[in-house]
């Protein structure tokens, strides 16, 4: 579904993603892991072309993503996105921020669109705050109605750059669950997360990243036991301690 083949982006002359290798197939669920600054939130926000590269290929359910004559609207319904800081238009109700991208990208008629968001409310347990507006939800909340708004799209793959990361420790587990259950839908999803334990139950597969290198790419259970690179021993020494 998902093929990264040798990417290397820059930031001026500063190389952020080094020859960077890996691959998402159809039902998988691969969790991409690293310390700050790694590069892994920008290899995510490649994929569908928030950030372009400088050399390799991304492709996408057979899209090259870098090709100037890809329509990067239709790729990004193909593949929803789920942010750090949620992303919500604050100045529309959370009925309005789901059915928007439908009716101007999917082009759905107002009922139609108005009957698959109450459906994906119900879905991520959100069904009663349809005419509430971000700032009146929590950041659990507001994570679940982005989720939504993703789904909408009917992606055929998810993409979550953090999605916990700017939560309160007690609402970080209402998002993890509606995560856990699209994989168990069979899903397919690229996860960057510092949620070990989310990782190790649900992740298919394991990629660390320390300073633009791909350094490991394996099976979750095998990288959390097997571990044979000294970065990745000192990443994960440091966070599952803690």
């Amino acid at each position: 579904m998902i093929e990264i083949t040798g990417v290397t982006k820059y930031y001026g002359k500063f190389p952020v993603l080094k020859n960077c290798s890996t691959s998402v197939a159809k039902g998988e669920v691969v969790v991409v892991c690293g310390p700050s600054g790694s590069g892994k939130s920008t290899l995510i926000k490649c994929v569908n072309a928030l950030e372009p590269i400088q050399e390799g290929s991304i492709r996408v359910d057979g899209v090259e993503v870098n090709d100037p004559q890809t329509n990067l609207p239709e790729l990004r319904s193909l593949v929803g996105m789920v942010f750090q800081n949620f992303e919500l238009f604050p100045h529309l109700t959370i009925e309005n921020n789901i059915m928007l991208a439908q009716r101007i990208v999917l082009n759905r008629n107002q009922q139609i669109a108005r009957t698959r968001t109450m459906e994906l409310l119900e879905r991520v347990g959100m069904s009663g705050h349809a005419h509430k507006y971000p700032g009146q939800l929590s950041g659990g909340q507001q994570q679940r109605v982005a989720i939504a708004r993703a789904l909408a799209m009917n992606p055929k793959a998810m993409l979550f750059d953090e999605p916990t990361s700017a939560l309160d420790p007690e609402m970080i587990s209402e998002v993890l669950d509606v995560m856990t259950s699209l994989a168990s839908e069979g899903m397919t999803m690229m996860v960057v997360t510092h949620e070990m334990g989310f990782a190790r139950r649900v992740a298919t597969r394991m990629v660390f990243i320390d300073q633009g290198e791909i350094v490991e790419d394996r099976p979750t259970e095998e990288f959390f036991t097997a571990r044979h690179n000294p970065r990745t021993e000192a990443f994960l020494g440091k966070i599952l301690h803690h």
